[in-house]
């Protein structure tokens, strides 16, 4: 039996963010991971800092989403002094085109409420679009600048967090699977995995769209759904756009070595993890319509995972409430990597004894108390 101050479940940026936060801190931490680090929704996720572009209207989420991409440019720094590994962070912003007069007049919406906020936010005609990005398709009503919404590569800033963290000297293990989580009252007391049992003081769950399974044993509900994403790489020369171009249901994203990410389906299919040909067709679809240059790239790569979503679209975050030292970090939906840095940082904070930077409040477990566990 090995004892820690945190045991974290769960290696994907999530995780992987609290494990260094923590270890920041001089907390003697401990990460497991039932398969292998960014092995899944961190691993494929289009990397999109969307702070701006994901929310139509003000809500709390903003803030929390606007703190956390604010983060990320310090973040780069740290991790690559202390690793040599480059998240690969874009400066080139985003645009968030209308093929609608529908989504034009939600974008113009969109534009006024941030611009009050303070925020970089302009919308360009037709005209302006073409003129930043030639090669999108004639259709275009116009599109919503967002020069702050940038991009990482998951994978990277994944794997950079995980090794960050051994370096500060947090423990990972790799093919390690929580099988069982132990608990006497309102304590855990240790977690059964496939290699033996580990004990800490605090324990956080960070298991993406597999967290639902805690529900009974925490005695608490959890509504997070599975909802896979399926998406493509093709390869450019040149690159045909330089900014990420967001659309209703399709995203597409320059990468680093002449990639193009394409993203990304809405389906909820259980834990079936394999990208399928009606998801890729549609995609196809989508994409050549927005930008017909990628007719004639070559396709390279179909990838798929799943987006833990919660009912209301955000996280739970903080204690449960009748298990103090049990603390949850989860459903982020489709912004994971985006939330991260905030999410690692408050969860350090938390477990510490700091003031937080910001309130848990409006991600508590208790919001969904009236509806029972299944």
């Amino acid at each position: 039996m090995k004892s820690t101050d945190v045991l974290v479940i769960g290696g994907g940026a999530i995780g992987c963010s609290i494990a260094y936060q923590l270890a920041k801190r001089g907390q003697q931490v401990t990460l497991i991971e039932k398969d292998s680090i960014a092995s899944h929704a961190s691993g494929v996720a289009g990397g999109m800092l969307g702070a701006q572009v994901e929310y139509e209207e003000y809500s709390p989420i903003v803030d929390f989403s606007l703190a956390s991409r604010g983060m990320f440019p310090q973040l780069k720094e740290e991790l690559y002094s202390l690793t040599g590994m480059d998240i690969q962070l874009k400066p080139a912003g985003m645009l968030r085109i209308a093929l609608t007069e529908e989504e034009k007049q939600i974008l113009l919406k969109q534009e006024d409420w941030q611009r009050k906020m303070g925020l970089q936010a302009q919308w360009l005609s037709t005209e302006e679009v073409r003129q930043v990005e030639p090669l999108l398709t004639d259709e275009i009503l116009g599109a919503l600048s967002l020069p702050d919404d940038t991009q990482v590569y998951s994978p990277a800033l994944t794997q950079a967090l995980a090794s960050a963290a051994v370096k500060l000297g947090a423990t990972i293990y790799e093919q390690c699977e929580a099988i069982d989580i132990q608990r006497i009252g309102d304590q855990i007391t240790g977690v059964v995995t496939n290699t033996g049992i580990l004990t800490a003081q605090n324990y956080v769950l960070a298991t993406g769209a597999w967290s639902r399974k805690w529900e009974r044993v925490l005695d608490t509900h959890l509504p997070i759904t599975p909802v896979k994403g399926e998406g493509f790489f093709t390869l450019t020369l040149p690159q045909p756009v330089e900014k990420t171009i967001y659309s209703h249901g399709c995203y597409l994203i320059p990468k680093g070595g002449n990639k193009l990410f394409v993203g990304a389906t809405t389906k909820e299919e259980g834990f079936d993890e394999r990208p399928k040909i009606d998801g890729l067709l549609e995609l196809f679809s989508k994409a050549t319509r927005i930008l017909p240059a990628l007719n004639s790239v070559p396709f390279e790569q179909a990838l798929a995972s799943f987006r833990p979503i919660t009912d209301d679209l955000y996280p739970y975050l903080g204690k449960v409430t009748h298990i103090p030292n049990m603390i949850l970090s989860c459903g982020h939906g489709r912004n994971g990597i985006l939330q991260s840095p905030i999410t690692g940082q408050l969860i350090a904070q938390l477990i510490c004894g700091e003031t937080l930077d910001l309130s848990l409040e409006p991600f508590a477990e208790g919001r969904n108390a009236s509806s029972p566990a299944i």
